[in-house]
């Protein structure tokens, strides 16, 4: 069946591990110094995996696998304890897998004497759901009088949408952004955007990365860019943000300056 599935480039894996216990499902392990998928079946496509990788070597692509099994996945997970089951469990929620989410419950109350569920207090640290209202006070920081002037000085922003010869290229600082940047930080258009070009994209939900790694190159190696900043958020499956774009430099052949900034969720610099 053709499904959403992650593939690892081992030309660009260092054998690290750190992928491995970053899937709960045990899909991933080490094989003579790479990793690699050993079980198209244990394999949900969500991505867990993706910030762990330092190398920039895990993507999620669309493809001919094998059908996910939510139970030969849960049997590896179940011999890690009930803190990798919950894990796995707020992993599935997280991502909406409504249908996997009450298959796994269901197995787990077939087992001998069930498995008392305890609220999920972890899982894809990306998409976990925080209330961080009480963090922000009435008065902090400067409010500014009357509405604020946009910094957007092109259309597209989208790098899926963007045309690497777009006049706007030519001799400019570049702005890389993950998505979520802009509603996180307050100051985006003044502290980042203001005169830059705009790239944006989602190094975990969006699917073409090799693909988004050529359109950088292209846009680096068709115009002169004069500095690259890239803006990102502090959780790990946006490292990729960083990796993209110093892949498309390294492809490119050119040396351009990159400064790579992190913001937190609660909208600080860090």
């Amino acid at each position: 069946m053709k499904r959403t599935i992650i593939r690892i480039d081992e030309e660009k894996c260092n054998g690290c591990g750190l992928c491995v216990p970053a899937c709960h499902e045990g899909a991933i392990r080490i094989v003579e110094g790479k990793a690699r998928l050993v079980g198209e079946s244990l394999c949900d496509g969500l991505g867990a995996c993706l910030g762990e990788c330092p190398m920039g070597a895990i993507m999620v692509e669309e493809r001919e696998a094998e059908e996910y099994s939510e139970k030969a996945a849960l049997e590896n997970i179940m011999a890690q304890g009930p803190g990798a089951v919950e894990a796995h469990l707020q992993h599935l929620s997280d991502h909406g897998q409504k249908e996997y989410l009450e298959e796994a419950r269901r197995l787990l109350g077939e087992k001998e004497g069930g498995m008392q569920e305890k609220p999920m207090a972890c899982g894809c640290p990306g998409s976990m759901t925080r209330d961080m209202r009480g963090a922000k006070r009435e008065g902090q920081g400067v409010v500014s009088v009357g509405p604020r002037v946009s910094r957007l000085e092109q259309w597209p922003v989208q790098l899926k949408l963007l045309n690497p010869r777009a006049p706007f290229f030519q001799g400019a600082d570049l702005l890389v952004s993950a998505d979520c940047v802009a509603f996180a930080y307050a100051d985006f258009h003044e502290r980042f955007l203001k005169g830059k070009a705009a790239v944006v994209f989602c190094p975990k939900l969006d699917q073409d990365i090799e693909g988004y790694i050529e359109k950088m190159t292209e846009i680096i190696r068709q115009n002169e860019i004069r500095s690259i900043t890239v803006v990102k958020m502090e959780v790990p499956c946006c490292l990729g943000t960083l990796k993209i774009v110093e892949d498309a430099v390294r492809r490119s052949g050119k040396n351009v300056i990159i400064k790579e900034y992190t913001i937190s969720l609660e909208g600080a610099i860090i």
